[in-house]
């Protein structure tokens, strides 16, 4: 525990700092977006009234603008889900069958490994990963090692939500269209933050959710087809088109999307876009990385501080760091969990501490037992708070017990 001794929280608003698990803070437009759909409109594709077509309008219009977001052609292809662990069921339940082989990474999140883990049991389908170095590097040289006759897929994690490090998805992208695989990636730490480019990168399926870096309401998400690929219907039920039809339509986006949308989250997630479209993806990777290196170079000294990533890419200038908006580290002498309890409790500081839903990492780092504590940077976060965090830390630090 803090000794008592300590300088008690004085303040009446929380700073947030756990901005990889949901962006707390969200821009205005997002909300008089979600405002507007619950006065005005009605269910996408279930009528012919002002309010179903104006509904039906803005999802489409959506769908456009995360096509052109992520660099895809044909909006049609927009799948929207409830975030992007339903995405990731969805592609890898309805993509891989018996007999199939697929690479992922230690670095992925459980949306990622307890799906393969079931497809392993299930379908018998085998799996290998590919692993990091100290620094939470992953070992590129490994990919093409693995790769099988029955391999079908490679799936990356493209920002670690532990380390925070990006993986190269240019390269791994090519590895793919080389050995003609399927490239699917989990961009739920990256989108909103880093830009990508699915034609750019050879992405065939990306899967994202809206709630992070996208500045969307929770319960959105989504999945971006790329390629000419068929996945198998999740769920089935109403679509507002071929009802006599006793099978859910063949073709995208209703083959995957049965059931009422959630039309106010749509209409949140699109005005998340056009609020980072507005201020330019990379000014807000810029301001991300101006308060990470702050943030790094205000603790990097304390005694007995462990970091999680790559700390030379924190060298060049914030327009040309390589990094997630993450620090993850921990103190020697201070579970990972105590330091989030000091920082919650005494300060209103908002961390995240644990395992992060990524149990492979953790193995790779030996941080089974202690977790690691992670700080998740947002545009909306200020060097104010940035400084306010290092001097807790640095408190907590001297006065732990």
């Amino acid at each position: 525990k803090l000794s008592h001794g300590s300088r008690p929280c004085d303040k009446t608003i929380m700073i947030y700092l756990d901005n990889a698990a949901t962006t707390f803070k969200k821009p205005i437009n997002v909300i008089e977006a979600i405002n507007h759909a619950l006065t005005s409109y009605g269910n996408s594709g279930r009528g012919a009234y002002r309010a179903a077509l104006d509904s039906g309008r803005m999802v489409y219009e959506t769908r456009e603008k995360i096509s052109k977001f992520f660099g895809s052609g044909d909006p049609s292809k927009v799948i929207f889900t409830s975030n992007a662990t339903e995405s990731l069921n969805i592609v890898l339940f309805g993509l891989f069958g018996s007999g199939d082989h697929v690479i992922s990474t230690v670095t992925e999140h459980n949306s990622v490994l307890r799906p393969l883990y079931k497809l392993e049991k299930t379908k018998h389908i085998g799996i290998d990963f590919i692993g990091i170095d100290e620094s939470g590097k992953l070992k590129y040289d490994e990919f093409e090692k693995h790769i099988k006759e029955n391999t079908k897929a490679i799936i990356v994690n493209h920002v670690s939500n532990v380390s925070g490090e990006i993986a190269d998805i240019e390269y791994i992208g090519k590895i793919a269209k080389k050995n003609n695989l399927y490239f699917i990636a989990d961009v739920s730490q990256s989108a909103g933050n880093i830009k990508i480019d699915m034609n750019k990168t050879g992405i065939d399926i990306l899967c994202f959710t809206g709630h992070k870096g996208l500045f969307g309401p929770g319960g959105t998400g989504g999945i971006v087809i790329n390629s000419d690929i068929l996945i198998d219907t999740f769920k089935v039920g109403g679509s507002g088109v071929q009802s006599f039809n006793k099978e859910q339509p063949d073709e995208y986006p209703t083959r995957l999307e049965a059931g009422t949308l959630n039309i106010m989250g749509i209409a949140g997630l699109g005005a998340g876009i056009d609020f980072i479209n507005e201020i330019g993806i990379t000014n807000i990777h810029k301001k991300e990385m101006q308060l990470v290196k702050r943030f790094y170079n205000g603790i990097k000294d304390i005694d007995g501080i462990k970091f999680y990533f790559d700390k030379e890419s924190l060298e060049n200038e914030p327009e040309n760091i390589r990094h997630g908006s993450i620090v993850s580290f921990n103190l020697k002498k201070i579970p990972s969990a105590d330091l989030a309890d000091c920082l919650g409790e005494d300060y209103d500081i908002a961390i995240r501490a644990g395992a992060h839903c990524a149990p492979l990492i953790h193995k790779a780092f030996h941080t089974e037992k202690e977790g690691i504590a992670r700080f998740s940077f947002s545009y909306f976060n200020t060097e104010e708070e940035v400084d306010e965090t290092i001097k807790a830390i640095k408190e907590i630090s001297l006065n732990y017990r």
